[in-house]
């Protein structure tokens, strides 16, 4: 990283790697748009359904592409050239394992997982459509998630930026095309945001295959070691992106007994909102890793320190502008999505949005926090957040507030778990903080 006033080099990183993850974001949101106005409640319905799958492609890409970029960037730091080479190319070792795993699984088992989705007779055929589509697009989403990560910690953080941004705007202009003209239905849309991946890569490729990068594709075997700390480094991205896609599950399975596929729709509407919020926390987190991870290496912890400070001020400035603008326009933001205009729809969808996104700040919190505990090879503390907000009190506490308040208790499921995982987080925080003060 080049000597530069830290606040500026932050302000860079943060705000492309935010407008990038935003651009990420639209593809399933892009997707829920104008399958609702091509395709109606049902179409809604299927797509919400098959979203987890996307959570898992996503995530595993971006596990691979934050771990193996994490540590990157620490060799980076330290100036250690060969091992530098060696993590790239050991992260595209583990890209091409997960891609097959995906593509096998699209060609085989595409309909009993949107069996075990939830699909019933009538979404069966669109859900296992777009299940289908994503696991075979596998390989494009995986190679860009790692990609990006590697050219924005590479000092590439514009390129990475306008990569993801194309590929958006590509993404919504094929989605209108497939889905009207070509009358493609499902399959349309999921093409679509599997050839813009597709796209974002070529944007990207001067970069990663220019002379100027500094990672590159190297004559070695594949390292245990190097796999294990990759994995470790990268769950917590992994378990951010799985948190949703078992929330969705575990959501559309009570919504299902609750409100039937009518709820699920509108469910749907609120679950793609909160895609994009959470994109613009991770575009925070990922855009102050390679800051984190740069000051890390350099054993210089007051700047790794005030990078943190700057991401979470951010974070709670922006958390209070998204849940008033959600709050103020919950009406008009459910009736995008609500191309027939049903009621029952529309009134579940503007409750859920006033409730389920008091969660921001929290959210913002915790994944912030994550990434900065990965950073600087803090896994355990990392791991143990991540996996209590995505599975081990999400699932407990969505059945219980269920039990307790119906449609209500699911909605405040998100931000109850949140909360008592920002809590423990601090705690966590404050101890190694407190633990490095006496050492000094």
């Amino acid at each position: 990283m080049k000597e530069q006033p830290y606040l500026k080099e932050f302000a860079r990183y943060v705000t492309l790697s935010v407008l990038g993850m935003l651009g990420v974001s639209c593809y399933i949101l892009v997707d829920t748009f104008f399958v609702s106005k091509g395709l109606g409640s049902n179409g809604l319905a299927a797509l919400n359904l098959a979203i987890p799958v996307y959570n898992f492609t996503h995530g595993s890409g971006l596990m691979i592409g934050m771990g193996g970029a994490t540590k990157f960037s620490i060799c980076k730091g330290q100036d250690n050239r060969r091992e530098m080479d060696v993590v790239y190319t050991n992260a595209i070792y583990l890209a091409m394992f997960f891609s097959i795993v995906f593509v096998v699984a699209g060609l085989f088992f595409s309909r009993p997982l949107a069996l075990l989705l939830g699909a019933d007779a009538d979404i069966l055929s669109m859900t296992d459509i777009y299940v289908k589509g994503l696991l075979l697009f596998a390989p494009a989403f995986v190679w860009n998630d790692v990609l990006l990560c590697f050219v924005r910690n590479d000092d590439g953080p514009r390129i990475a930026m306008v990569g993801m941004l194309l590929g958006s705007f590509v993404n919504i202009i094929l989605d209108y095309i497939f889905i009207f003209p070509m009358q493609m239905g499902m399959f349309g849309a999921v093409f679509a945001s599997g050839v813009s991946q597709l796209v974002s890569i070529a944007v990207m490729m001067p970069h990663w295959m220019g002379r100027k990068r500094k990672f590159h594709l190297v004559h070695t075997k594949l390292r245990v070691d190097l796999v294990r700390q990759n994995l470790a480094l990268g769950f917590p991205s992994l378990i951010a992106q799985l948190s949703t896609g078992v929330a969705m599950i575990v959501f559309n399975m009570l919504i299902l007994g609750l409100e039937g596929n009518v709820g699920v729709a509108a469910y749907g509407v609120v679950a793609n909102i909160s895609l994009v919020v959470v994109a613009v926390y991770t575009g925070i987190a990922q855009g102050a890793q390679p800051l984190f991870s740069d000051f890390y290496g350099k054993n210089d912890h007051k700047n790794m320190e005030k990078m943190l400070r700057y991401a979470m001020v951010v974070m709670v400035v922006l958390s209070a502008v998204f849940y008033l603008a959600i709050f103020a326009d919950a009406k008009q933001i459910a009736g995008v999505f609500n191309s027939e205009n049903n009621m029952r729809l529309q009134k579940i969808a503007v409750t859920g949005l006033k409730l389920y996104f008091t969660s921001n700040i929290f959210v913002g919190f915790n994944i912030i926090l994550a990434t900065f505990f990965t950073s600087t090879e803090r896994t355990i503390p990392a791991h143990v957040l991540s996996l209590l907000r995505g599975l081990v009190l999400l699932v407990p506490m969505a059945f219980f507030l269920a039990e307790a308040g119906g449609m209500s208790g699911i909605w405040l499921t998100y931000p109850a778990t949140e909360f008592v995982v920002a809590v423990l987080g601090a705690i966590v925080y404050r101890r190694i903080a407190g633990r490095k003060a006496e050492q000094r």
